[in-house]
């Protein structure tokens, strides 16, 4: 099997960023949470909280939205075109997404392709909140093997040297760079 980070690696660009993007255009007044998710960066910033704090500030957005089904299948009508052409045409159905992006993000779009499981950071997509650790790093092989525990990983690609600690299980992995993929030397 293969395995995929996501953000800027199969999508080209950050999809949370996006997402919320497209929130803001559509609901200008969920500004109104910008004072939380400012406080949230200053404090990551500055130590006084983690990274799944911060992002959970970061999401408190979502508090302010009341068709998010209705949101995610119009961002995914405008945004799925952002999904690289090499992954398009190298995508598997056994493919596995492993992603510190929302779940609930992901997830549609993975779904429209007909491709990939997803692992991803459990966030309340009502309210912003995690229910299990950010799905980052370490955390990542740990919920990999979770789910898939006697996989092979043939092929492992990412963005990132974050991702390294999954990389390294990969028979080969890979970086990606916009469109350019290199081997890495993750080994």
């Amino acid at each position: 099997m293969n395995v995929y980070d996501f953000d800027k690696t199969i999508y080209d660009g950050d999809s949370t960023v996006d997402f919320y993007k497209y929130c803001l255009k559509r609901n200008p007044r969920l500004l109104k949470y910008l004072f939380r998710q400012a406080g949230g960066f200053l404090r990551y910033t500055f130590g006084r909280c983690n990274k799944t704090e911060f992002k959970e500030r970061f999401y408190s957005f979502l508090n302010g939205i009341d068709q998010t089904d209705e949101y995610l299948c119009d961002f995914w009508d405008i945004h799925i075109g952002k999904i690289k052409p090499w992954y398009k045409e190298k995508m598997k159905s056994d493919d596995v997404i492993v992603t510190a992006s929302p779940e609930f993000l992901i997830k549609p779009v993975m779904e429209r392709l007909g491709s990939a499981a997803v692992i991803a950071s459990l966030v309340d997509v009502s309210t912003g909140k995690y229910t299990g650790l950010n799905c980052y790093g370490q955390e990542k092989v740990s919920r990999f093997y979770t789910d898939y525990p006697d996989a092979v990983i043939e092929e492992f690609y990412s963005d990132s040297n974050s991702d390294a600690p999954l990389g390294r299980r990969a028979q080969k992995s890979f970086i990606v760079k916009g469109e350019k993929i290199c081997s890495t030397n993750w080994q």
